[in-house]
């Protein structure tokens, strides 16, 4: 983080990621702290090596590491908003790239699996492991800037991206540098309903289900009403059982090394 945050003043255009989106959270929040303090700060580019690259994938950066390097080297970019959480283990906030998941019971038992079912196949057989274990929805507040939702939910998204879990397109028409996070926020459903749920999540076709609202907004807070609130960020843990999360968007923070 702080070699992210000294990086341009140190005469550096370029500060690169190799790693998986923890790795990517890290050098954002370099970044947006120098950018925040009125430093000038390098640009952003992503060699994705990590076992989910969620952060990658949905800004459009190529998953083979080979290819990810002449993109770097040709150096086209393109400006990206930037999230920033509050709450939890950061009352601080923390700054993140790809998107908040308010489903981090599914991430604590796709830790339990074998080293070999990671990705993928572990996240999709923690989610039903999940569904049939914590099936009852807590009620949440969502406050957004246009309208405010007072449901169960046993799903929220809050995303800057477009995917988690390796295949889940949570928010697939999510534009990284609209100035919005896109949200996808699912309702109580049965649990054969909710496996049909994740397999067009996956394919990401889940909009206009009847359970599935997808606001978009610059401003969130999310509340526990029932229950409690275990969340995540670009993949780390925020909390486990917090109450309240706030997240707002910064427009175009940081230029994003992409392909041409």
């Amino acid at each position: 983080m702080t070699l992210a945050a000294e990086a341009f003043e140190k005469g550096f255009d370029v500060v690169v990621a190799a790693g998986g989106d923890g790795t990517v959270n890290e050098v954002i929040n370099g970044l947006m702290t120098a950018k925040l303090a009125g430093r000038p700060i390098a640009s952003l580019g992503v060699i994705p090596a990590g076992r989910g690259n969620d952060f990658a994938v949905s800004m459009g950066i190529p998953g083979d590491v080979a290819h990810s390097i002449k993109v770097i080297a040709a150096g086209q970019s393109k400006t990206i908003d930037i999230g920033q959480m509050i709450g939890g283990y950061y009352p601080e906030g923390k700054f993140l790239g790809n998107g908040i998941g308010f489903d981090t019971i599914v991430g604590f038992e796709a830790a339990k699996l074998p080293p070999f079912l990671s990705g993928m196949p572990g996240y999709l057989i923690a989610a039903v492991k999940t569904i049939f274990l914590y099936f009852k929805a807590s009620k949440m507040r969502v406050v957004m800037d246009q309208e405010t939702l007072e449901q169960p939910c046993l799903i929220i998204s809050v995303k800057n991206g477009k995917r988690m879990g390796s295949s889940f397109k949570m928010t697939p028409k999510s534009e990284p540098d609209d100035g919005l996070f896109s949200l996808m926020v699912i309702d109580q459903v049965g649990r054969l309903s909710m496996i049909k749920l994740l397999g067009k999540i996956m394919s990401g076709k889940q909009e206009g289900h009847p359970a599935v609202k997808m606001p978009l907004t610059g401003n969130v807070q999310i509340t526990a009403l029932t229950g409690s609130l275990p969340v995540h960020a670009d993949g780390e843990t925020i909390c486990e059982k917090g109450d309240t999360i706030t997240a707002k968007i910064y427009p175009k923070q940081i230029n994003l090394i992409v392909e041409g």
